[in-house]
């Protein structure tokens, strides 16, 4: 990066999926990012953010939550203000899990989902989940600061078979470089 490329800044992760059929139990699909202290970018998240809480600072923040898909548009929504991010954190990795209440869930019986990832009205990512149908979690992507300071994205989708807490535990030790 120059001198004069900020990197990216402020991003938002959305993501969507049609309702369960009538007589079936609800689909709940949450996006989660988690942050990596500089010291440690591949160890223990310094704190994980999901539905119903937001960062400490208030830099990553969940807009919209549904337990059941049936929102209109995007269904769920995160901003992420990585400029604003304190300077001790090298990474952020979000995801998406699926709850597992009433069935086992893999994103296979996910009626229609997709993800987008843009930075203001510039879509830097889609995806389908198409990839990871046998997955009840995946990562969706990873922020890293580089030597420099700015922000840059490595989009992907990764497939885990966790659950929602053991995927939270595990999601940024994964692809290490």
């Amino acid at each position: 990066m120059n001198a004069l490329n900020k990197g990216i800044r402020k991003v938002e992760v959305s993501l969507k999926w049609d309702p369960s059929p009538v007589g079936s139990a609800a689909t709940d699909l949450d996006i989660v990012a988690a942050t990596y202290l500089e010291a440690d970018p591949y160890g223990d998240p310094a704190y994980v953010v999901h539905f119903d809480s937001r960062s400490p600072d208030g830099t990553i923040t969940l807009n919209r939550d549904s337990k059941d898909g049936k929102g209109f548009g995007w269904d769920e929504v995160m901003t992420l203000e990585l400029n604003r991010l304190d300077s001790r954190y090298a990474r952020v990795v979000v995801g998406v899990v699926i709850q597992q209440r009433s069935e086992d869930r893999t994103f296979v019986g996910v009626l229609n989902p997709a993800l987008r990832i843009r930075e203001g009205y510039t879509v830097l990512t889609e995806d389908d989940f198409g990839s990871v149908l046998g997955a009840t979690a995946a990562t969706v992507a990873e922020f890293v600061r580089d030597g420099s300071g700015t922000w840059e994205l490595h989009p992907g989708i990764h497939g885990s078979g966790d659950d929602p807490a053991g995927y939270t535990r595990a999601m940024g030790q994964a692809h290490r470089p």
